[in-house]
């Protein structure tokens, strides 16, 4: 009961010091937040900056194990490596050496074909003759026919030699290329994410995880306050929240210094929240309020804390 009486004595003090002025609104300094993930279930291997550290755009924030990574790149580049080099071959086509080779076995396929037609030949007249069997006849028969084949598929493999690869087939294998060289790419942008990397200048706010441990797919592993002009975040009650819009412009009371600052309205929330505890007074404590966020002019204000309390006087037109 005595904690809650202090905390409504406080809001009641705070209310009587501002209640004179509507557009006095309390707020503090903040700058956007932002969030990286983590890319894969790889475990933390190193961690190059600490809490509070400033980064630049580009900079390594954590760093997770890329072993499985290297591996599947490096059959990767092995499977486009085969493939480019199939593809160069039937570009190039058959060797000389290979048409020659090609060409000496079908001389050798005529010259066996020829003799065991000349045999058949003589056997089917001895067979006339009652000379020979008609089953030996056969059997030469069958040997001239199977000599006749092999000729004809050595004269075919000579023929697909000397007119060279054809275009339809050189279009399969470079497709094939095409595809091995898009799957690299693929996993050298997988590898290079398990760099988590800062889009921004940046001070590092939060590292959730420590080297080690393994977070999950999506889970944030870093926080960065970007080094941008900072804001300051308010409250707009109800009351005025209809006079309050983007480009508002706005004096800014920074604790602890004395110089103000100039600022507009940058953004005001459409859906409102419960009056936030520092703003709370005796008589609006149960209203709505909308958040607001009130940008700093270029200048000095890069050099600002965030978290620094801001009293924010918006200079509203007539209702």
């Amino acid at each position: 009961m005595k904690a809650a009486f202090a905390v409504m004595s406080v809001a009641a003090l705070l209310g009587a010091c501002t209640r004179h002025d509507a557009n006095v609104l309390p707020g503090t300094v903040e700058r956007d937040r932002i969030e990286l993930v983590a890319e894969s279930e790889e475990f933390i291997a190193s961690m190059p900056v600490a809490e509070g550290a400033s980064v630049k755009a580009g900079d390594v924030v954590i760093v997770q194990d890329n072993s499985l990574a290297k591996a599947d790149l490096d059959a990767a580049r092995a499977q486009l490596a085969e493939a480019e080099a199939h593809v160069e071959e039937l570009v190039n086509g058959p060797r000389s050496t290979t048409i020659r080779a090609a060409t000496a076995r079908r001389d050798t396929a005529r010259v066996l074909r020829d003799q065991a037609v000349r045999e058949r030949d003589r056997l089917l007249e001895l067979v006339q003759r009652s000379l020979v069997s008609k089953s030996e006849a056969d059997r030469q028969v069958s040997t001239a026919n199977a000599a006749e084949s092999e000729l004809h598929e050595a004269q075919e493999d000579l023929r697909e030699l000397q007119e060279g690869t054809r275009p339809e087939e050189i279009k399969q294998a470079r497709q094939a290329a095409d595809t091995a060289r898009a799957k690299l790419a693929s996993l050298q942008t997988s590898s290079a994410r398990l760099e988590v990397r800062a889009p921004v200048d940046a001070s590092i706010d939060a590292l959730p995880y420590r080297v080690g441990e393994k977070p999950a797919r999506g889970a944030t592993v870093a926080v960065l306050l970007a080094s941008t002009q900072p804001y300051a975040r308010i409250h707009v009650p109800e009351a005025i929240r209809a006079r309050v819009k983007t480009g508002t412009p706005a004096t800014i009371h920074v604790d602890g210094i004395e110089r103000e600052y100039r600022g507009q309205v940058r953004f005001v929330a459409s859906e409102a929240e419960f009056t936030p505890y520092y703003a709370l007074t005796e008589t609006d404590r149960s209203k709505l309020s909308f958040r607001a966020e009130v940008a700093f002019d270029e200048g000095e204000s890069a050099s600002l804390p965030s978290g620094v309390p801001v009293n924010v006087a918006l200079e509203l037109g007539e209702p």
